[in-house]
Parts: structure tokens; sequence; C-alpha cells
């Protein structure tokens, strides 16, 4: 039988840029966040980098005709949603895209300045021809270093990023975004300054040095959203919370400092149904195996997190909870996202420490179980609520106490003990990899306590 083609319009994107042979930044992350993005990227090359996670060997800038060729042969044939630019190297490049300007919607431009590793990708000649392409620009994205070139102020705090703004928008951008991830602190503290308006976005600074690909997967992701409609300001968020994600779980390749995930999202959704599945066959288990005995007054909670989670959204759990019968125990509804706060936020706390944690179930907690927790193969750390300091906020008082829980373990815990407090009911919370092993713990928990 013969069937049916079913078309999609995605919209599209065109990237002008240069090549990362190490697949981490240049075109190539424009093409993976594109697509991420439920784009279809297109791309004008405008150099050939030979370049890995250790830095660039060398480049080769293409004939300008021949970056001009690749433009137009992308617009004569598609209808353009977005373009962004990155690395252009040179101001015949910079001209090149300038002439083509008005005729490239949503342009979002990222100058391109210096690798992550260093090394430098613009000639410094071409440095002033940028007034000329922020002047057309849509969105104009650059990092602290590169704003000081353009602007000539020194980006060394949010303040100062807010006034470079201003001047780039006074050169005739629509709107300018001040990366603050070069400037010092426990934050990065991003900017974003239009003729009217002034929006700080403000994310935890990741302890890592696998930035490659930040500047080029941000930028595309900006462009991407505006191709689908967003308003500037939702663009931008979106693209900050992406990239936020995409360097915490960075990807570890080459002998240098890794890129960033460019996937993350993507590849976090796609999780959700293997994430819920696996924590209904928890739940069905250990009903099964009638946990009665290890569940707490307020009910017992199946969590299991995607692979990239950060909030309790980004979990799934009996929504109701384990509750035990006359004849056993029961969930008292389905599996759902977001059904859990309390153990939701006990797992998260965990994964700051631990990443590879993602499954977690509360216990009740009295002696007999205190007592075959040790049984367990594993540490088994505590925290008293009671003991936070004033300096912690109380609703932060789940971190601190996993926190400090995994701080006085040498190894990864296989349950964190929490003490009771006023109006809350002390618990032990079993963590694993895998639902697997978490039903494994849970079940030997049992059997100690039984005998």
């Amino acid at each position: 039988m013969q069937r049916a083609d079913a078309p999609v319009s995605p919209p599209v994107v065109l990237t002008v840029a240069g090549s990362d042979s190490g697949g981490g930044a240049g075109i190539q992350a424009d093409l993976k966040t594109i697509e991420a993005g439920e784009g279809f990227g297109t791309s004008a090359i405008t150099s050939v980098t030979a370049q890995n996670t250790t830095g660039v060997q060398g480049q080769h800038l293409l004939p300008i005709e021949d970056i001009e060729a690749q433009i137009r042969a992308v617009r004569e044939d598609f209808d353009l949603a977005a373009v962004k630019t990155g690395m252009l190297a040179t101001s015949e490049v910079i001209d090149l895209v300038v002439k083509y300007a008005d005729d490239l919607p949503n342009l979002v431009v990222d100058p391109v300045m210096v690798a992550t590793s260093g090394d430098r990708l613009l000639e410094s000649e071409a440095e002033n021809a940028y007034e000329r392409l922020i002047a057309k620009s849509s969105v104009v994205t650059p990092n602290a270093d590169e704003a000081e070139v353009l602007t000539g102020r020194d980006v060394a705090d949010p303040d100062a990023a807010e006034a470079a703004g201003q001047d780039l928008v006074e050169m005739g951008a629509d709107a300018a975004l001040v990366k603050g991830g070069h400037v010092p602190g426990d934050e990065v503290v991003d900017t974003l300054v239009t003729p009217g308006s002034v929006t700080t976005f403000r994310h935890d600074r990741v302890d890592t040095q696998a930035t490659h690909g930040s500047g080029c997967t941000l930028s595309s992701a900006i462009a991407t959203r505006l191709a689908h409609g967003d308003d500037r300001s939702d663009a931008v968020a979106s693209g900050i919370d992406l990239l936020s994600r995409a360097v915490r779980y960075n990807l570890d390749v080459g002998e240098g400092p890794g890129a960033v995930h460019h996937l993350v999202e993507t590849r976090n959704e796609a999780a959700r149904y293997e994430t819920s599945e696996a924590v209904e066959h928890a739940v069905e288990t250990l009903v099964e195996r009638d946990v009665s005995r290890l569940v707490p007054e307020v009910g017992m909670t199946v969590v299991g997190a995607t692979p990239y989670a950060e909030t309790p959204d980004e979990t799934a759990a009996v929504e109701g909870r384990i509750t035990r019968t006359l004849s056993g125990v029961r969930p008292n509804r389905g599996v759902r996202f977001g059904a859990s706060t309390t153990v939701a936020r006990v797992l998260l706390a965990a994964r700051e420490h631990d990443p590879a944690l993602r499954f977690a179930v509360n216990c009740r907690l009295d002696d007999t179980v205190e007592d075959a927790l040790t049984d367990l193969a594993g540490s088994v750390p505590a925290f008293d609520p009671g003991e936070r300091p004033d300096d912690v906020d109380p609703g932060e008082t789940t971190d601190w106490g996993v926190g400090e829980a995994f701080d006085a373990s040498e190894r990864t815990p296989i349950a964190v003990v929490g003490r009771g407090d006023f109006g809350v009911e002390a618990s032990a919370t079993l963590l694993a990899t895998d639902a697997g092993t978490l039903v494994e713990r849970a079940t030997r928990l049992l059997e100690s306590v039984e005998d």
C-alpha cells in the first residue's frame, strides 16, 4: 500500500558562522541547537577551523564570493524566519552580512572574537566594523569581554553590563544581551537592555570549564525561539534556561574541557515516558511486596527524575502517595509529573551532589527501621532540621540538610535520614541511580525490619 506523505513545516533558521571540527561550537553547535528547538537549520560557512577541545590549531577563511553564494542560495530557496551570526572573522565578511541584513529577519548577532580556549577568531581591525552590523540586529549577544571591546567600557559588574547594553542599543540594536559568564561571582547575571526596559536573568554559576560552544548555543536558541514567534524577552529567557542546563550537564568529550550539551532539553523531554514507566513498575513491585511496615504516616512516595531534571515538575511520582490499608498498601492514584514536592526536593537536593541519582522513596523512621538501615551496604547520614543555621532560609532547609548529610559521607549515600521537627515527620529517603536498585534497597530494608 502506498502511504500519503505528511510533511511538516518548521521555521527556517540560517547561521552565518565558522565550522568547528571539534563539533562543540560554530555551525555544528548552531545546527544541533536549532534542530533541538524544532527549527530547520541552514548555514553559510565563513571559515573552516582545525579545532578540538584543547584549542584552535588552524583556520581558513573562505573566499568572500563563496560565502555570499551560500547566503544567496539559502535566501532564494527558503522562507527565512530568523538568522544568527557567529564567527565572521574579517570586516569584509561583516560588511557582506550588513549588505543582506535588511532581508535577514530576526537577526541575532553573536560578536565572536575569541574562542573559549583563548584563541583569537576575529581580526583586530574588524572590531570597528561590528558597529554597522549591530545597527541592523534584533538582538546582539556579547559576553563581558566582547562588550568591553565594542563599547570601550570596563564590564565588571551588572551595572556596567547595563551601561554597555545601553551603548549597544544606542548603536542601533533593537536589544542587547550582555552575558555575565565572564564576570566573577557565585551567580551568573545576564542583562537584557532594550530602548525601554532592562531585564536581568540570574543563574547559579556551575563549577566547570566545559563551556565550549556556550555563546553559539545561546544565540542559536534565541534565534530559533524568535523564529517560532516568541517575543524577545521570552526568547532570551528560554535560551538562557537551556544554556544553564547545557553547561551543568556538559559533554565530557576530548582531552580538554568538554562542550555544552546542545540537546540537553530534547534528551530530557524524551526520557519522561521511560522515567514514568520506571516509577510505575517500582510502585507495583512495592505494593506486591506489601511494604506496609515502611510506609510513613503521611504515606510513601516513589519519585523518579528525568536525567537532567532541575525542578519538581521534571520528576514523576505517585499522585496522592502510597498508603496503608487493612489488606496491605495501595497507591491512591496514578503516576504523574509534578506530583511530589517533599520527596522530590530531597532527590533534587541529592542530585546537586551526585547528578547520577534519579530515584528516591521515603520510608518511616522508627528505632527498628533505623537499626535496619545499618544492615544496608552503604552510607546513611542524617541531618536535624532543628540545627539549621539562622542564615539559611527555612524554605531551603531540605537543600541545607541534604548538603550536610552528603558532606558527612565519603561516598554517595544510599539513604538520607531527616530527623523530625515541628510539623515535619522524621523519615529515611532511599536513593538510587535506577529504579531497580531502589526497589532492591527498599526490599532489603523491609526484610531486615521483619527479621
